[in-house]
């Protein structure tokens, strides 16, 4: 007797993880798009938001605060100093350090940024609800959550 099996790449494109990830592509796309009519990337986006709540902060802070790689933020502080949207000074108490702050041109971007990512992402969920947007962000935010399980059964 024969069983029928669900087509394997089927049960696949049905795993939560799967559509995660073809979810988050797509809104990286659509972020990466809007972004760029600014001239910038979803990093610049990122360590501009960073300045504007925790600066003026040393450059170590921004490596903490957002994660990115140390020498990724040179490269993106480079970029962010060469379009004057933020400025990169020596510490008073520290030489050694730089101090990042946001420029007004910096701020006005960030909210222009703002703007965008919105429509993005309103274009991201524009399948569901307003009701169903809200519940999807919630349960994401729960999944996304890190923490440690406990054994199974």
């Amino acid at each position: 007797m024969t069983q029928h099996h669900e087509p394997a790449l089927d049960r696949i494109r049905a795993l939560p993880s799967w559509l995660l990830n073809r979810a988050a592509g797509r809104g990286r796309r659509l972020l990466g798009e809007a972004f760029a009519h600014e001239g910038l990337r979803m990093p610049h986006h990122a360590v501009l938001a960073a300045v504007a709540d925790i600066g003026p902060v040393a450059q170590a802070g921004l490596v903490r605060e957002t994660g990115f790689d140390p020498k990724d933020m040179v490269g993106i502080l480079n970029d962010l100093q060469r379009a004057r949207l933020v400025t990169r000074t020596p510490d008073p108490d520290d030489r050694r350090k730089n101090v990042i702050a946001l420029t007004a041109e910096g701020r006005d971007c960030l909210g222009r940024l703002a703007q965008l990512g919105d429509e993005a992402n309103r274009a991201l969920l524009a399948a569901l609800t307003p009701a169903e947007r809200e519940q999807f962000v919630e349960l994401l935010a729960r999944v996304a959550e890190e923490r440690e399980e406990g054994p199974v059964g």
